[in-house]
């Protein structure tokens, strides 16, 4: 399997990167590489990794959730205002009628079945959009009415509304007969439950990182693994009680961003880089469960049902926009900007199929609603990412008071961002009673010239340099009785977080590269000068300068 799974990755980057090469979305390749191995055409993909497959995209999208839970700040939700709040689900509920009596007209399919297929259709996809849309923020096109962001914003919580609904629906198709009144009454009550449930774990996690500290790897494992434990909690306890665990799961990282959001960036930026793996596993085993039979047999009456829910769905987004400072031009776009389908259609496309086998019910349904799943990706993403990016380069404006960023010299760049924007989170740090022997070991371990030292609350006390060590580094004799604190010089100064980036530098220059970041008594990072200075250069500053300037 551990062969099969590495020719996937390898066929899957190639396909991903000559797919983008000709503007179509690499996630687009990576699902014909899955249909194309998969059983059901060439079967060149080993049994076990299909057996497997189910527990790999549920990773795959508790990924997708952690890293929205990691970036959707309470600051962020109130600035879009009550817009993004209705287009993160009167669209979805729009479409997800519409298919619900559709696909019973066109696919022979019940209403609840067609609900759940509705559920899994009327999702926007965050893998098309979001990279467009950080396009043209980069751009600084449409960032006077804030309509990117707008959409990033709404997208987020429109996958979460979505994948909410399809697991009430679920339970309600597959879970034992309960009044339908009831389980209605339990959608607001399963969601007010997830809520609380990942409020209280991220508050725990929280405060168990900010006593023990460690790496942000480890964090990202740690968080990564409570997700896995969260979701499958929901099904341990569903017979007595009802919770949206992929709501807990994003409700654990909006936690940790508003608690310290230098930790939550930086647990981001490792999420960013599984999903890359991530990413190839959903859509290539979505793909393999593709049965191509089904698919062409539901390929007319299929396209119909997703033409059909898409005119609907833009009824419902226009509508949200009503009152709106938008013309429009720009309310079209935003239309537009919510057809593209791939995310969460590959993570749960599957899943109702999946649970008809394990039940030995009828699969036929789950396979149809599998086929238009995928189906509505091939129909959409392409086009959808094409149609964006050439509405946006069209309608959407730069605005003449941001032009003058684009004149700004770095000595206004030092002036206006701070040392938080820059500094490193993930450090190693040592205890004052952590022994010499451990302080050298951490030296030999990272390409660092300095390790602060804190006390066991985490409040700063000092430093060391390898340099503080040299008069005893021959003498191993007494590395086990010299502590931190014996060694460490308390007379450098620090910086705080809010403190400018042109501070930081003059700062440099009098005491050295690598000076500590302190808050509240506490250390909360790093500032490196070196590193500084390519994060200066990087996207995202560009991007936060496009933006605030």
């Amino acid at each position: 399997m551990a062969l099969n799974l590495a020719e996937l990755i390898i066929i899957s980057l190639i396909v991903d990167w000559l797919f983008r090469r000709y503007k179509i979305p690499g996630l687009v390749g990576m699902l014909l590489v899955g249909v194309v191995l998969g059983p059901y055409a060439l079967n060149l993909m080993s049994p076990n990794l299909i057996n497997i497959s189910n527990d790999l995209r549920m990773i795959s999208l508790l990924v997708i959730l952690l890293r929205a839970g990691f970036e959707l700040s309470k600051d962020t939700l109130f600035k879009v205002g009550k817009y993004a709040l209705l287009l993160s689900f009167v669209p979805a509920v729009f479409e997800g009628l519409a298919v619900t009596f559709l696909g019973h007209l066109f696919l022979d399919l019940s209403y609840l079945e067609s609900a759940m297929l509705g559920a899994i259709l009327s999702a926007v996809s965050p893998a098309v959009v979001v990279p467009l849309m950080l396009k043209f923020i980069d751009e600084k096109k449409g960032s006077e009415k804030g309509i990117p962001t707008l959409v990033l914003a709404a997208s987020s919580i429109d996958d979460v509304f979505v994948i909410v609904v399809y697991s009430v629906l679920s339970g309600l198709y597959f879970g034992s007969k309960l009044n339908i009144a009831m389980k209605l009454i339990g959608i607001p009550v399963s969601i007010i439950l997830g809520i609380a449930v990942g409020w209280v774990t991220g508050l725990i996690i929280y405060k168990l990182f900010e006593k023990f500290n460690p790496r942000a790897t480890k964090r990202l494992l740690v968080i990564l693994g409570i997700a896995v434990f969260l979701s499958n909690f929901e099904h341990l306890v569903k017979d007595y009680i009802e919770f949206a665990s992929l709501i807990s799961v994003m409700t654990v990282g909006f936690v940790i961003l508003e608690k310290n959001k230098y930790m939550a960036h930086e647990i981001s930026a490792k999420l960013s880089k599984l999903w890359i793996f991530a990413e190839i596993l959903l859509f290539t085993l979505v793909g393999a469960q593709v049965n191509l039979k089904v698919a062409l047999n539901e390929g007319l009456n299929g396209s119909i049902v997703i033409l059909l829910g898409l005119v609907a769905r833009s009824i419902g987004s226009y509508i949200c926009l009503h009152g709106s400072n938008l013309d429009f031009k720009e309310k079209m776009f935003v239309v537009v900007s919510y057809i593209p389908k791939a995310t969460v259609q590959a993570a749960i496309g599957a899943s109702p199929l999946i649970a008809m086998k394990s039940a030995g019910m009828n699969t036929a349904p789950g396979e149809i609603i599998l086929a238009v799943a995928v189906l509505s990706i091939l129909m959409t993403a392409p086009v959808g990412a094409w149609a964006i990016s050439m509405m946006g380069n069209k309608i959407l404006k730069v605005p003449e008071n941001l032009s003058k960023a684009d004149k700004m010299s770095r000595k206004k760049v030092l002036e206006t961002f701070n040392v938080e924007d820059v500094m490193i989170i993930d450090i190693p740090v040592a205890k004052e009673n952590d022994k010499v022997s451990d302080i050298i070991s951490i030296f030999s371990d990272y390409d660092i010239d300095l390790i602060p030292v804190v006390d066991k609350d985490n409040n700063y006390l000092g430093y060391i340099m390898l340099n503080n060590l040299r008069a005893i580094l021959n003498q191993k004799n007494i590395w086990d009785l010299v502590l931190a604190y014996d060694v460490m010089v308390r007379d450098k100064e620090t910086l705080n977080p809010k403190d400018s980036l042109k501070k930081a530098f003059a700062l440099v220059g009098k005491i050295g590269k690598e000076i500590p970041v302190i808050e509240d008594k506490k250390l909360i990072g790093l500032f490196d000068s070196d590193k500084a200075n390519h994060k200066l250069e990087s996207r995202l500053l560009q991007l936060k300068l496009a933006n605030t300037i």
